[in-house]
């Protein structure tokens, strides 16, 4: 089942994602996969396959809230915009954030597409 807002709290090795409703949360987990080898660029791939399976995880999703550490979210952000134009459509804000509980996780984005639909002058369908 797909929901219309996700929030994803992301580092540089994980990223969780939280899909909700009012009533539901559904919970996906994306971990970055290290390359081994004595190869210059090999931080900057595994960087990039990371953030393209955080972005996989995030289709079909009208809204999605992007939380994290500042250089975990802006360098999401910069893959996003220059990699994956439409994941970086459906993205309407980024929040530093430290390590919060999922329960405190959904709280936030909850509160935050309340007052970004008011904002945009959309009904909020959670």
């Amino acid at each position: 089942m797909t929901y219309f807002h996700a929030v994803v709290w992301l580092d540089h090795k994980t990223a969780q994602v939280l899909q909700f409703d009012a009533e539901h949360v559904q919970a996906q987990k994306v971990k970055a996969h290290t390359h081994h080898t004595a190869y210059h660029g090999s931080g900057v791939r595994t960087e990039h396959e990371f953030f393209g399976e955080v972005c996989d995880a995030l289709k079909g999703i009208t809204e999605v809230l992007v939380t994290g550490s500042r250089t975990a979210t802006a360098d999401f952000k910069h893959y996003a915009e220059k990699h994956r134009a439409e994941a970086a459509k459906q993205i309407v804000g980024y929040e530093t954030v430290d390590h919060p509980s999922e329960a405190q996780l959904v709280a936030l984005a909850r509160k935050y597409f309340l007052k970004y639909d008011r904002m945009a002058g959309t009904p909020t369908p959670t």
